[in-house]
């Protein structure tokens, strides 16, 4: 069975790939969970600090499928960009669900400071990875674009992101699927 710390994080993550941040509450989580909201606070002793709990899990897992594809001696980093493409492809046959750190993003101000610093410390670490990716593949052959790896890091990471939220606005997995295609395209 689950941990009761496991199941509040599941439950906050869920809400907030879903509903969003400000939406979420420990009364909420609690009637999901089955428990008293105290029961939470033992755990959280505020809501941004379980926010920040969330991102770090979520971070972690991330970082670390990225990071065991990108070392596989049998992955190419055409590989590895093929499956960065899979929680996105996942998140929008979904339904509602976008990735935490782009709903996140979408309420960012109302953040506090440690969850701002974790939103920040994601889309730099995908960023990252994402340039390195892109690098590794160019000097190998794998890849040919024009311009640097950071900057089409920076739009490729900013088209899958702002493709799920339009495809949960629009309802349309096209939206994602015609951003992947082109993201393809820029690196034949």
């Amino acid at each position: 069975m689950t941990d009761t710390r496991t199941r509040i994080l599941d439950t906050a993550q869920e809400l907030i790939q879903t509903r969003g941040f400000c939406a979420m509450s420990f009364q909420h989580i609690a009637e999901i969970v089955g428990i008293k909201k105290p029961s939470i606070i033992h755990h959280f002793a505020s809501k941004f600090e379980l926010g920040k709990a969330v991102i770090q899990r979520y971070h972690q897992y991330f970082l670390g499928a990225m990071q065991g594809i990108q070392h596989d001696p049998n992955k190419s980093n055409r590989d590895a960009l093929e499956f960065y493409f899979t929680p996105y492809l996942d998140f929008g046959e979904s339904g509602d669900k976008v990735c935490l750190c782009g709903a996140l993003a979408g309420e960012f101000m109302a953040l506090g400071p440690e969850m701002q610093a974790e939103v920040r410390e994601f889309f730099a670490a995908h960023e990252r990875w994402l340039e390195e990716i892109l690098t590794a593949g160019k000097a190998a052959g794998e890849f040919r674009f024009g311009g640097t790896s950071h900057q089409l890091a920076r739009m490729f990471l900013s088209a899958l992101q702002g493709g799920l939220l339009v495809k949960r606005a629009t309802g349309s997995t096209h939206q994602l699927l015609d951003v992947i295609d082109v993201i393809r395209k820029q690196v034949h």
